[in-house]
């Protein structure tokens, strides 16, 4: 795990013990300092029993205290421990905030910050990939794979001095005071999770304080896609200069693309883009990133080919929970001279309407509609697509695949949260393989891939 003198004898509290909470306070007990831990289960707080003190911080005179750090997943506008804290004048902070504060202390090293409503996991690991397949010392963390803490501190190697790529949503960079990244990027900022944020322009306000956080002469990258992160990356410029606030090039690997099957679609073009813009930025030439793109497998639930059977493609791509992240797999197969997507649509609505969706409907055969913004997307869909009022994903998928023909895709992309059926996204798109591979008879994956699972506890983007 990753220590620190830093905190050696200062006093913390840790409230929500699972993934990140854990690793910080295992970090901070081994770096000497005190900790007092709390969360609402008796498990968790049962391991750290006999090492740290044991106490909801909300009962707490915090007098003395050095910082509260809250689980990504504690709503902070709405959760008492803020307001607490401050009547104390103790800083609220997260994980990625500890390891800012660790960086000091660390052999020499360089770290990359992924941002974005949409598109981030999947830059996140094409972009250590990339490292990867270099011989470039790296770990991947933050708000995918292991909480970064956990990880072991990189040691230089022969190709140099190691990086650290950290996926950051927007409830990690609130935590976070001092992340100074050597190269960021801001994918696209869309509505999202606005019950978190006084409005839209608080949550991308959010999403600009990692290149806030940086430095005049680190490096910044905008997706540019959107009127808002073209307007953030505009302020940036100004700041910076030509050479380090940059909009990506998507277009400058076009003809690349169609060599990368887990890479489809605009939206993918762009996450490869910013991925291989941060790797040359750490000093990775086309020699070497060109051959480790071609051999990135992609993510679980992220526009996933869980298998083809009589000619039909069965595509798990239920980390769209919104429908701008919905649209780009709407666009990944467009419809030529017939439209090919069955698309298996709705779950737990955060907006109303179709969003980006309505100007890829051309590309759907036939919608397949699920959950209790199931109703809704059937009387927005009505007149325009041929519409199946499945409810379920089971019956969605049995429909689809009936109704398909040979290159035809059945696409699972709902365009909105799982909550309504489900625990989370993944469990989401675990149920779709599964039904997959019991009505096709495909050998299909179980489970997502070790290393790829969400660090940080509830939703967040």
């Amino acid at each position: 795990m990753i220590t620190s003198p830093a905190f050696s004898g200062k006093r913390y509290a840790v409230l929500g013990l699972a993934r990140s909470g854990m690793a910080a306070a295992e970090a901070l007990l081994a770096s000497g300092a005190q900790v007092t831990a709390w969360d609402r289960q008796e498990e968790p707080r049962a391991l750290l029993e006999g090492r740290a003190d044991i106490a909801d911080p909300l009962t707490l005179d915090l007098t003395g205290y050095d910082g509260i750090v809250v689980s990504p997943g504690v709503p902070l506008n709405t959760h008492p421990i803020a307001d607490h804290a401050a009547r104390f004048g103790v800083p609220v902070i997260g994980d990625i905030e500890l390891f800012a504060q660790a960086r000091a202390d660390l052999p020499p090293h360089r770290v990359i910050g992924i941002t974005g409503t949409n598109g981030k996991s999947t830059t996140t690991a094409l972009t250590a990939h990339i490292l990867d397949h270099a011989g470039v010392p790296c770990r991947m963390g933050g708000n995918i794979g292991l909480p970064v803490l956990g990880e072991e501190p990189l040691v230089p190697g022969d190709s140099g001095t190691g990086v650290y790529v950290l996926e950051l949503s927007s409830y990690q960079i609130d935590l976070t005071r001092s992340l100074s990244c050597e190269a960021a990027v801001l994918l696209n900022v869309t509505p999202d999770h606005l019950d978190r944020y006084d409005g839209f322009e608080a949550y991308a306000f959010s999403k600009g304080r990692l290149m806030a956080m940086q430095g005049s002469g680190q490096f910044a990258a905008y997706g540019c896609q959107d009127a808002t992160t073209r307007a953030m990356r505009q302020a940036e410029h100004a700041r910076r200069g030509d050479s380090l606030a940059v909009c990506l090039e998507p277009g400058r690997l076009a003809e690349l693309q169609p060599d990368w099957p887990a890479l489809q679609g605009p939206h993918n073009l762009q996450n490869a883009a910013a991925a291989i813009t941060l790797a040359e930025v750490m000093g990775i030439t086309r020699e070497q990133w060109e051959p480790a793109v071609r051999t990135f497998r992609g993510l679980p639930h992220r526009m996933e080919v869980v298998c083809e059977a009589d000619g039909v493609l069965f595509v798990n791509d239920s980390k769209a929970t919104n429908p701008a992240s919905a649209a780009p797999a709407l666009a990944a197969w467009p419809a030529g001279d017939n439209a090919r997507i069955h698309w298996i649509v709705g779950g737990l609505a955060k907006e109303d309407g179709l969003g980006e969706c309505e100007e890829q409907l051309a590309n759907v055969a036939h919608a397949y509609t699920i959950g209790e913004a199931g109703p809704r997307f059937a009387e927005l869909l009505d007149g325009r697509v041929p519409v199946e009022r499945s409810e379920l994903i089971c019956e969605a998928v049995k429909q689809a695949f009936a109704a398909a023909g040979p290159g035809d895709v059945v696409l699972l992309s709902p365009a909105c949260a799982s909550f309504d059926q489900f625990r989370d996204f993944e469990k989401r798109g675990e149920h779709f393989r599964s039904i997959v591979g019991a009505l096709t008879g495909c050998d299909v994956p179980a489970g997502s891939e070790p290393g790829l699972t969400k660090a940080a506890e509830g939703p967040a983007s």
